[in-house]
């Protein structure tokens, strides 16, 4: 009888670690072969530090209530668009509380019916530069649209660079937010939308023990304790889509990935621009230097250009090249 009930309780021991084996093998979404293709696409590292610099600079701070430094924050976007040449440059316009605000839309391939969005907010929390959260995200897909205006990639779907506006409290989860009528704007006419990708604060690094946290003790025992590595975030069910974006970042970039697929009550899954185009049943991935799990000067006075890793930050703009051109 004792040996029944050993072998039963070893029966329940060895079913409990494999479902939390595969819990967790669903969460990490490790990619075991891949190769390097060696991507040898130009990124400018200046034009990212000129961007960052210009809307750091821009006083005062770019929050929702200095009307005056959104609308330049904005016009510098739609000018460095511009300059791109895309087929399509549009401001999606829209009020909140009486006052107008603008997201900026830039488009190549538009004759394509399916389309991928590459979005990243332009405000900033309080009295903030905001050089990493989010100047970085801009200049990321600002640079992106140089680097399709200079190359003209042959396209099969359209690609809208999205500059939103008030991504930051108080309207951070409301309706207001500029990505939440962005992606209800492409819910109302039933545009077919391939995908959305979200670059929020991608110029934080380090090689430091102990510069990486996380939400739970647990991911510790699978990711690394440096914050030298740029993360791909999506919630369960979008595996696919995490784990194509993250090969092609290893793929073709000389930065580390990571990757993880959580529940949303996991503080941080679907703290940006992203969690509206999940409301409106698109696919869309976060793809992050993990904000305040590494940038401890996160929504602070000292989010400033001179913390920021701009060689890194080229290489995560040479992966999302890739993902974007082969979604």
């Amino acid at each position: 009888m004792i040996k029944l009930y050993r072998k039963r309780d070893r029966k329940i021991v060895i079913l409990f670690l494999a479902t939390i084996f595969l819990f967790l093998y669903l969460i990490v979404n490790p990619i075991f072969n891949y190769n390097n293709k060696s991507n040898n696409i130009f990124v400018d590292e200046n034009k990212l530090f000129a961007d960052v610099k210009g809307l750091s600079n821009i006083n005062p701070p770019r929050n929702y209530f200095n009307l005056s430094s959104l609308n330049e924050t904005a016009d510098y976007i739609y000018s460095e668009f511009e300059k791109t040449e895309c087929e399509e440059l549009n401001i999606q316009k829209f009020e909140v509380n009486k006052n107008e605000y603008k997201n900026i839309i830039c488009s190549f391939g538009v004759e394509n019916p399916e389309r991928l969005i590459v979005g990243a907010h332009y405000d900033v929390f309080g009295n903030t530069q905001g050089a990493d959260d989010n100047a970085s995200g801009v200049a990321g897909i600002l640079e992106l649209a140089r680097i399709f205006g200079r190359e003209r990639p042959e396209l099969k779907y359209r690609i809208d660079f999205v500059a939103y506006t008030l991504e930051e409290p108080p309207f951070f989860r409301t309706d207001s937010m500029g990505s939440a009528k962005h992606a209800q704007y492409l819910k109302e006419n039933s545009f077919n939308v391939k995908g959305v990708i979200i670059l929020e604060m991608i110029g934080i690094f380090s090689e430091k023990e102990g510069s990486q946290e996380y939400p739970t003790p647990l991911l510790k025992i699978f990711y690394p304790s440096k914050g030298n590595f740029i993360a791909v975030v999506g919630k369960f069910g979008q595996q696919k889509i995490v784990k194509k974006v993250k090969r092609h970042i290893i793929e073709n970039s000389n930065i580390e990935a990571r990757s993880i697929n959580a529940p949303t009550f996991i503080p941080g899954i679907d703290f940006s621009d992203h969690l509206n185009y999940w409301h409106q049943g698109f696919d869309a991935v976060m793809i992050t230097d993990t904000s305040f799990y590494r940038n401890f000067n996160y929504h602070t006075t000292n989010d400033t250009i001179e913390k920021m890793d701009f060689k890194k930050m080229k290489e995560v703009v040479k992966g999302i090249y890739s993902v974007v051109i082969d979604f």
